[in-house]
């Protein structure tokens, strides 16, 4: 016979329960209802017989540990069990130590799931590639790319020499002299070429670019040269279609100051450099120097320069603060002519003030001149701080 109002407060008891606590539930139930208790409660709930008596016997054992609803040795026995094996002999693969190792069979192959799984599976592992995975993620592996941060040999000097510099601007900066921070963008193929990075379009209509990035002779490389003043957050990029020489680092720094400089600074006697040590404006080259001697008889202003150790480039302020914006500006467009790469450096400004201004330089800038007995006519004051990175260039008379 039925149990109206027991059915009832069963369902509610045992709504909103897992398969366990239910279990519990109707086992403390039929319990506590003592002789016959099993029967009435599977009349009222349908539920089998056995599994009601499972639910008292659970009730009689320990708690099981938190977060668990079943215990330990339900399931399959897992495939690391099986096969202990198979978790060495999978990091013995992925180990940085065996990259180059002859006798690994992954040597020439990326470490994908699926190469990993297949290698397995040949030295006769069962195994999936969502296996491998759940064995690569216990073990502390996860998919990573390359993070630059190695610049090569470290200069004893390296932060004595930043500090130098900083202090030589501040200086300069407080005197109301000008501080240009300069270098050389990565060369720019012109064409129809794809660039990184995506822009809004209409949907389904990319622009079309070509397949490979061949060089078209007639249209040449453009190599932009940008001149960054730190004091007004303001840029200059003369793009070059030559070489990228001395002379036409020089050139592009002298134009700055015809068309930027001169004007925002008019009272100005002295202007400082920074750059790196390496390129068209390394600390090494002659015709660097030459070149500037040359710009300071012209402008009449005393050049201070400070290069960067080697290895440090990337700590210019050029490039962060005017390079970068460059590239994100033109991201996702092909530099279809020289015309196109000029008007979208020009169009380079942020909302914290940073304009750019661009001319193209259809100069010649022939590689591989040297200078040499000219050496010995320059003014040139080595600074008393590695002389060889730091150097002041007098206008001669």
């Amino acid at each position: 016979m039925e149990d109206p109002a027991l059915r009832r407060k069963l369902t509610l008891l045992t709504r909103h329960l897992d398969e366990r606590s239910r279990r519990l539930v109707l086992g403390a139930e039929a319990q506590a209802l003592g002789h016959g208790g099993i029967a009435r409660v599977h009349r009222a709930t349908g539920v089998a017989r056995s599994t009601i008596a499972d639910g008292i016997r659970q009730l009689h054992q320990p708690p099981l540990p938190e977060a668990r609803i079943r215990r330990p040795g339900g399931g399959r026995t897992r495939t690391t069990t099986k096969d202990p094996s198979l978790r060495s002999d999978l990091l013995a693969l992925v180990e940085p130590s065996t990259r180059g190792d002859p006798e690994s069979p992954l040597k020439s192959v990326s470490k994908s799931l699926r190469h990993l799984t297949g290698v397995l599976r040949n030295q006769g592992h069962e195994v999936s590639h969502w296996l491998t995975r759940e064995l690569l993620a216990e073990a502390g592996y996860s998919l990573q790319g390359n993070r630059k941060t190695k610049e090569g040999s470290r200069h004893p000097d390296r932060n004595a020499q930043f500090e130098h510099i900083n202090a030589r601007a501040l200086a300069q900066q407080r005197a109301g002299e000008p501080v240009i921070s300069v270098d050389t963008k990565k060369k720019e193929l012109v064409g129809n070429f794809k660039n990184a990075g995506e822009e809004w379009l209409p949907k389904g209509k990319p622009e079309r670019v070509r397949v490979h990035d061949f060089l078209i002779a007639e249209n040449g490389k453009a190599i932009p040269y940008g001149v960054y003043d730190l004091s007004r957050n303001a840029g200059w990029v003369s793009v070059g279609i030559d070489h990228d020489t001395a002379s036409f680092a020089v050139r592009s720094i002298g134009r700055w100051w015809q068309k930027m400089g001169r004007a925002a600074y008019p009272r100005a006697t002295s202007l400082m450099i920074t750059a790196d040590s390496g390129g068209s404006n390394s600390a090494r080259s002659r015709l660097w120097k030459w070149e500037l001697q040359r710009f300071a008889d012209r402008t009449r202003l005393t050049v201070h320069v400070c290069h960067f150790p080697p290895g440090t480039s990337k700590w210019n302020k050029i490039e962060h603060r005017l390079f970068s914006f460059i590239t994100q500006n033109w991201r996702g467009r092909p530099l279809r002519d020289l015309a196109t790469i000029v008007s979208l450096i020009g169009a380079v400004w942020t909302h914290t003030g940073l304009r750019v201004r661009a001319e193209l330089d259809p100069g010649k800038y022939p590689a591989g001149r040297k200078v040499t007995g000219e050496m010995a006519r320059l003014r040139i004051v080595p600074d008393v701080f590695h002389g060889d990175w730091n150097y002041t260039i007098r206008p001669r008379p």
